[in-house]
């Protein structure tokens, strides 16, 4: 029995580290993780691009007394994009902010039936911005309209990846309705209420932990190496 309770007690102690990033993710899950860092990549370059141009137009302000007349216009359309790939970034992480005070306090069949209200209506919310947005573009190209600023920029191309995200938001928020719909349908409210329900703290402090332990896990492999 001292040989077996070693190996009986190592099987426990790896399956406990392999939250930590051990442990390979679902592909389901691994297929959301690459859209969520593509996304976020891409939030990410926006801004950083924004600030080396606010970099360069003050220090050429300072230095040279040159500006180029174009850091607002260009922080606008950064504010524009961007707040359109958070909406989809903010849905997959399950981020946006629900007035929860009586959701615990209903029965699991309550919940899961107002977690699908929640993530069906958002879909048609979602589907309704992209289609008013839609008609913007019609008219901005139906008259070639220009920005009122000295760079004279075609609104079209600022508003075609402002509605190139917009329309990503409808896609993602509808396919998570689809997803809802199907588990609601099959009755699997528990697997619904667990993939829908507004995020508690617990569960916001748990995904903190996980994040830190993965970076400490990467920073340990670095030193290693």
């Amino acid at each position: 029995m001292a040989q077996v309770t070693p190996a009986m007690d190592a099987r426990p102690a790896s399956a406990a580290r392999a939250p930590k990033g051990a442990q390979p993710p679902t592909k389901s899950v691994t297929m959301k993780d690459r859209i969520e860092n593509i996304l976020a990549t891409v939030f990410g370059s926006i801004f950083l691009l924004l600030a080396a141009v606010v970099v360069v137009e003050t220090v050429s302000r300072k230095l040279f007394n040159v500006s180029l007349q174009g850091a607002d216009e260009l922080g606008g359309y950064a504010l524009a994009v961007g707040s359109t790939i958070s909406f989809s970034l903010a849905l997959m992480g399950r981020n946006h902010i629900r007035v929860d005070v009586f959701h615990e306090k209903f029965p699991r069949a309550v919940q899961a039936a107002m977690n699908w209200l929640s993530i069906a209506s958002l879909a048609v919310l979602g589907a309704f911005i992209a289609w008013v947005a839609f008609k913007v573009i019609g008219d901005t190209l139906e008259y070639g309209s220009t920005a009122q600023t000295p760079w004279a920029t075609p609104l079209i191309w600022p508003q075609a990846v402002w509605f190139a995200g917009l329309v990503t938001f409808a896609l993602v928020a509808f396919g998570f309705a689809v997803r809802a719909t199907w588990l609601l349908l099959s009755g699997r409210i528990d697997t619904l209420n667990h993939d829908f329900h507004p995020k508690s703290a617990k569960e916001e402090l748990k995904e903190e932990l996980d994040d830190l332990a993965q970076r400490q896990a990467v920073e340990l492999q670095g030193e290693k190496a």
